[in-house]
């Protein structure tokens, strides 16, 4: 269970520290994993090994818009953090899957919940964002 320090607590996030980890306290490891995950195109990555196994380019197909660099550095860090599994497979020439763990799996669960709640709601963004632009000089 995650339970939140007071503002400005250290979070070291060593293996052998059993300190709780507080997204909001600087140093703490859990913001940078965070940022992977609702990052742009971490979060895109995600939703887009919901459901399936892609290989890279079909990734990079279906995450309209993100280049072949900025995808290699979100999956090598989505990697990282263990939400991400890269299976290579020694084929000429090589085939390399991607696929969520069951961690990954859990994670974007949560996530598709915000993002179709964002998507419910756009029509209402819509039109605050008009109701904002025409109150502006």
């Amino acid at each position: 269970m995650t339970t939140h320090g007071t503002a400005g607590e250290a979070c070291d996030g060593g293996a052998d520290e059993q300190l709780p980890f507080d997204v909001f306290a600087r140093s703490c490891p859990s913001r940078e994993t965070l940022g992977h995950v609702t990052g742009r195109w971490g979060a895109l990555t995600l939703g887009a090994l919901r459901e399936d196994t892609l290989r890279f380019n079909e990734l990079r197909r279906r995450v309209d818009g993100v280049s072949e660099k900025m995808l290699s550095q979100t999956l090598h860090a989505l990697e990282r953090d263990g939400l991400v599994h890269r299976e290579a497979q020694p084929t000429n020439p090589p085939r390399v899957d991607y696929r969520l763990t069951p961690m990954g799996q859990e994670i974007t669960e949560r996530l598709m919940g915000l993002i179709e709640l964002v998507e419910e709601r756009m029509p209402e963004v819509l039109t605050a964002r008009r109701a904002y632009d025409a109150e502006q000089p």
